[in-house]
């Protein structure tokens, strides 16, 4: 979608300010279209509510379209359709409810972080567009690196640590994993002496730190919208563990990781859920355990290098994606 006179595009960014996922892609994207040359606002959003949508929808109503684009991530809101002539979803397939679903075909286009996330919005009957996606760079060279384990999976419940912990236990000889997990209302059994668990907020000095200083990134994440723990241990280069199920398996590959066996255990809107059997978990661990150093490091720095390719790369295939947006609405006018 070309503006008129080659003006930059204005981009509306839509998304619920949850000082999680959300709140790390909102920057991100911003920062990688305005590199590819939009104007960019951001549009922070609380916890949505009906009232709240219907004066944004009785304001709105009155008024012409601000923006050429509105992209929304995670979530169609429909209140804030008419801002932008043209409106884009970026959606989590775990977090895809049965109202966004109803709300679908009224986006011009679905921009997808994942090739799994494609097929499923496919099989929607979305009119698709892959854009990939990126995450910080955490990488600090200055931080000496030890041959330990770390898990951070924030405030998720889905990253399987419950069921690292429980591994842990049965296994006093291994080293010490660290965890930082700052779920709340969760019950915890007694840790064995061989767990650090942190859940108090830290600072992003010391989280930087933590993820620099452990060779293992054990990540074994139900589901992913895109998978920011894991791609930031990657910018580390880490040797990062996770599930060999979709879409983990996209990011994490044999030249860059390791890949632990899973099994479907279950759903979470339009996402399969995975778990991993404990048997496999551990021969994964021991495998860690005796990784010679020269491997583990030649494994990171292909992490790395895939880390540096995809956030230099992002822009350029969000160029590619204003352009489909561009055909998009030229299919449209000739139909019409």
């Amino acid at each position: 979608m070309a503006a008129p006179d080659s003006t930059p595009l204005r981009c509306q960014l839509i998304a619920r300010d949850n000082g999680a996922g959300l709140s790390r892609d909102l920057p991100l994207l911003a920062d990688a279209l305005q590199r590819a040359g939009c104007d960019t606002q951001t549009l922070g959003l609380p916890h949505r509510g009906r009232l709240a949508e219907w004066l944004t929808r009785l304001q709105l109503a009155r008024k012409s379209p601000a923006f050429d684009v509105n992209v929304m991530f995670e979530r169609i809101r429909p209140e804030f359709q008419r801002a932008a002539r043209r409106n884009v979803l970026i959606p989590n397939p775990e977090y895809f409810r049965t109202q966004d679903r109803a709300a679908l075909p009224g986006m011009d286009l679905t921009w997808v972080k994942t090739r799994h996330a494609e097929r499923l919005f496919q099989a929607l009957g979305a009119r698709t567009c892959y854009i990939g996606f990126t995450s910080p760079d955490r990488l600090d060279p200055a931080v000496p690196r030890r041959q330990a384990f770390f898990h951070g999976p924030g405030r998720s419940g889905n990253k399987g640590t419950q069921a690292l912990l429980a591994l842990w236990k049965k296994h006093p000889e291994w080293p010490t994993l660290t965890v930082v997990w700052r779920r709340k209302r969760v019950e915890i059994d007694a840790l064995p002496a061989n767990v650090t668990l942190i859940r108090e907020h830290l600072s992003d000095a010391d989280y930087r730190r933590l993820q620099n200083e452990h060779r293992f990134h054990l990540c074994p994440s139900q589901t992913e919208g895109y998978g920011h723990y894991l791609v930031e241990a990657m910018s580390c280069g880490a040797v990062v563990v996770t599930l060999d199920a979709e879409p983990m398996n996209e990011l994490i590959t044999p030249e860059r990781g390791l890949l632990v066996p899973a099994q479907a255990a279950g759903t979470q809107d339009l996402a399969t859920l995975y778990g991993f059997e404990e048997a496999a978990m551990e021969q994964t661990v021991e495998r860690c355990l005796h990784l010679d150093a020269s491997a583990a490091e030649q494994m990171g720095q292909a992490a790395r290098r895939w880390y540096e390719d995809n956030h230099a790369d992002f822009p350029r295939r969000l160029r590619e994606a204003l352009r489909a947006l561009d055909q998009e609405t030229a299919a449209n006018s000739a139909t019409c």
